[in-house]
């Protein structure tokens, strides 16, 4: 395990990994330009140029993404406050999670009215989740804490991921969701030009068994994963509610070139989780690498 998985593991580590990027991202915009940044990032991950001008993998037409779609409606589905009010318009206002709290400020939140167990988010970035199982055993100081650091980030600075640049900073707080694994499937359909093509089925995150498998749109298990290799060894059961999610995630999905739609099922519901449009900065981390350009492949780019 390396140092930074290291750190992740306790709160004095999240924290000081917190704080240094607050720091950086109050510093990087101004030193660095995004296309620049850009291709740094890609570099450093990929291990070669980006090609700009003809991206042809996923991970290289991700990168053009960022710099040349600024459609608004993009930021306002990133912020996962914001987009409770696409979802409703959309008329999907049923799949919408409860919100017990919203939150500008940590010192707000009356902990001691919260339910035993709730998922705090920050609605302005992605990986800022803490999820609570037992609220007797959770550090309120600390969390805070780590909370108000959170609220001074702006997650931007880093991949240039613009969505989320100067959105505004929330701390959400969630209804408990819980599947019959005893945690929570997520199903994330990957959407080009309004029409899913794969799906990233991820179980056991959080976890040291997180498997990462891909599915086509007839539920046939694919042959890669992404960071993590695929396993088929785990085998799922295709929900019954599978038609029905294609279906959402192809309604959501129509006015942008490219997003990820990410829906749960509970006791057959289905709930929405987030609509992401850079998964994982746009890194190359297919497994093996040659799925890159498979899925790549898969997305016309309307330039």
């Amino acid at each position: 395990m390396g140092l930074k998985s290291k750190l992740k593991e306790n709160f004095a580590g999240k924290y000081l990994i917190s704080e240094y990027h607050v720091l950086l991202s109050r510093v990087m915009p101004k030193l660095v330009s995004d296309e620049k940044a850009v291709k740094t990032y890609y570099k450093k991950r990929a291990g070669e140029e980006l090609d700009l001008e003809h991206p042809q993998t996923f991970s290289q037409k991700q990168q053009w993404y960022k710099l040349h779609s600024k459609d608004p409606l993009m930021q306002i589905c990133a912020d996962k406050c914001a987009v409770r009010d696409y979802i409703r318009k959309k008329g999907y206002k049923d799949l919408l999670n409860e919100q017990i709290g919203v939150y500008s400020d940590p010192d707000e939140i009356d902990f001691d009215a919260l339910p035993d167990r709730f998922a705090i988010k920050a609605a302005h970035g992605s990986g800022f989740n803490i999820i609570v199982k037992d609220k007797s055993t959770l550090n309120i100081s600390q969390t805070k804490k780590l909370l108000k650091s959170w609220l001074k980030q702006d997650i931007y600075w880093s991949g240039r991921e613009w969505v989320y640049r100067d959105m505004p900073r929330r701390i959400v707080i969630d209804k408990y969701l819980e599947d019959e694994s005893g945690g929570l499937k997520d199903f994330k359909f990957f959407c080009f030009n309004g029409e899913p093509r794969i799906m990233q089925l991820e179980v056991g995150r959080y976890t040291d068994h997180n498997t990462r498998n891909f599915y086509d749109m007839d539920w046939n298990l694919m042959p890669f994963g992404k960071e993590l290799p695929h396993d088929p060894n785990v085998t799922i059961e295709k929900p019954e509610a599978f038609e029905q999610m294609k279906q959402i995630a192809s309604d959501l999905s129509q006015p942008f070139q490219f997003v990820r739609v990410d829906l749960y099922i509970v006791n057959g519901k289905i709930y929405f989780g987030e609509l992401t449009f850079f998964p994982a900065g746009g890194a190359p981390d297919f497994v093996p690498s040659e799925y890159d350009k498979i899925v790549g492949d898969m997305w016309e780019l309307k330039k």
